[in-house]
């Protein structure tokens, strides 16, 4: 049975993966890392920070936190040769670069989401990029969600854009020519892919990919409705990896 920490503890993420990973069965929290004491331990001791923690009773680091929580996590695992699995999206170049450092010590999984549905929608999405002219993606978050747009979203613009080139065809222009008020249109990304970001409160983590072609159009639509749904990807990356030195980018090579 892997032990677990959990960075960002006292978050609501944390704290559903803390539940959700302890009922499986096959994994314990041995702590919970965060700067505010969490409400639920789950049999783990709390930790401020990782100064506080007893490295001899972690296999694996999940980090779902912050991008400075990110480093800290990387650099802790790094140093005590320990499994990371890193779900904290918005990570600047430099703290990337960090993460990647890390994988050249232990083993590390990184991934925009870990939600199975999610990342099947973006599989099927990479699909049927090469048949229809034009994509557009809508990504629709809560409110407390602080950046934008959603590292899904950019990774499924990735995909999309990666197999209409393999494809053959061409970068997609957006046919708009006059814009009434600046960023009607959406963030423009790669291939011609435009992204909107919605941010509403009562809203978990939903998205859209509507593709068009003549005389028809594809949705493709996956509903997170409650934070459970990405227990069992968390789940797939932590029975994945340990300390052995590897990088794994998402989490479509474990389903």
């Amino acid at each position: 049975m892997k032990a677990l920490a959990i960075n960002g503890g006292a978050g609501r993420m944390g704290q559903t993966l803390a539940g959700g990973l302890s009922a499986l069965g096959r994994f314990s929290i041995g702590a919970l890392v965060d700067a505010r004491e969490p409400h639920e331990l789950f049999g783990a001791s709390y930790a401020s920070s990782f100064d506080e923690v007893d490295a001899d009773s972690i296999d694996v680091v999940i980090d779902f936190s912050s991008p400075e929580g990110v480093v800290a996590a990387a650099r802790w695992c790094a140093d005590n040769a320990k499994g990371l699995v890193i779900g904290t999206t918005g990570l600047t170049n430099e703290q990337r670069r960090v993460v990647d450092e890390a994988a050249t010590k232990v083993g590390v999984v990184i991934a925009a989401n870990y939600s199975v549905g999610a990342v099947l929608s973006e599989k099927f999405a990479a699909l049927a990029a090469p048949y229809f002219d034009r994509v557009e993606i809508i990504e629709l978050h809560h409110d407390k969600k602080v950046d934008a747009p959603s590292g899904t979203s950019i990774a499924a613009a990735k995909g999309i854009a990666a197999a209409r080139a393999a494809a053959g065809l061409p970068e997609m222009i957006d046919p708009t020519l006059r814009h009434t008020l600046s960023g009607a249109r959406g963030a423009d990304t790669f291939g011609g892919v435009k992204i909107h970001s919605v941010r509403l409160p009562g809203l978990v983590a939903h998205q859209e990919i509507l593709f068009g072609g003549p005389g028809e159009g594809l949705t493709i639509r996956h509903d997170s409705f409650d934070r459970v749904s990405f227990v069992q990807g968390v789940a797939l990356a932590a029975d994945a990896i340990d300390a052995t030195p590897r990088l794994i980018d998402g989490i479509e090579s474990l389903i």
